[in-house]
C-alpha cells in the first residue's frame, strides 16, 4: 500500500529495502527462510506499521478521517502519506523521484526471487503506474479504485480520496511532524541490529 514511505525509510541497503518492501506480503513468523537483511526488513516494516499506529500525529491523522470508513482510515492515511512523501519529495531528498524509483527498483528486482509471486507480478504496476502517479490526488484516487476491487468484501475505499482534499492541509502538517519521528525510529532500529523475530 504505502509502498514509496517504506522504500524512502529503508535507506540503500538492498536487502533491507527488498525486505521492507515487501512486508505487507508475508504473513506470520519470518523464520530463517529469508536472507538476514531481508528478514531484518520484513520486521522494520512490521515495526514501522506498529510505530505509526501508536504515535501521535498519525493517529492526528486517522482521526481527521469521517468515522465512516472505520478501519479503513488506517489505509487511507497511508496512502495520504504517500502522497505527501511523492508531491515534497525534494523537501526530503535530494536525489529526483523518477531516478530513485529507477535505482530502488533494480535492487527490489535483484532480489526478486525471494518476492512473494503475487507481489512479483505487481512489479510493473507499482514502479511503473501506482508510485509515479502519487504526487496527484488522481493517483491516490486510482489507487484506492484499484484496491477496492481487489478486497473481497464491500468496502468504502474508491473514493476515499475525497478524504484528502477536505483535509488536505491538516493532514500535510501531520505528515510533516511524522516523517521525521519516524526517520528516527528507524535509525534506532538499524542501529540495534535487530534480529527477526
Amino acid at each position: 500500500m504505502n509502498f514509496l514511505f517504506h522504500l524512502y525509510l529503508s535507506g540503500d541497503d538492498p536487502e533491507l529495502l527488498t525486505g521492507n518492501f515487501m512486508g505487507d506480503f508475508v504473513k506470520g513468523r519470518v523464520g530463517e527462510g529469508y536472507p538476514p537483511g531481508i528478514a531484518s526488513g520484513i520486521l522494520l516494516h512490521r515495526r514501522i506499521d506498529s510505530f505509526a499506529q501508536q504515535q501521535l500525529y498519525f493517529r492526528r491523522s486517522y482521526g481527521r478521517i469521517a468515522p465512516q470508513y472505520r478501519m479503513w482510515r488506517g489505509i487511507f492515511v497511508d496512502l495520504f502519506y504517500d502522497h505527501f512523501l511523492s508531491a515534497g519529495w525534494e523537501e526530503w531528498t535530494d536525489e529526483p523521484l523518477a531516478s530513485y524509483l529507477a535505482r530502488v527498483r533494480k535492487m527490489v528486482e535483484g532480489h526478486r526471487t525471494w518476492l512473494p509471486e503475487r507481489l512479483q507480478g505487481l512489479l510493473p504496476v507499482i514502479f511503473e503506474e501506482l508510485l509515479p502517479s502519487y504526487c496527484e490526488i488522481e493517483g491516490i484516487g486510482l489507487a484506492l479504485e484499484r484496491m477496492s476491487r481487489r478486497v473481497t468484501r464491500d468496502n468504502p475505499l474508491a473514493g476515499g480520496e475525497r478524504e484528502l482534499r477536505r483535509n488536505y492541509s491538516g493532514l500535510r502538517d501531520d505528515f510533516r511532524c511524522f516523517l521525521p519521528a519516524v526517520r528516527e525510529f528507524v535509525a534506532d532500529f538499524r542501529g540495534a541490529g535487530a534480529a527477526p523475530t
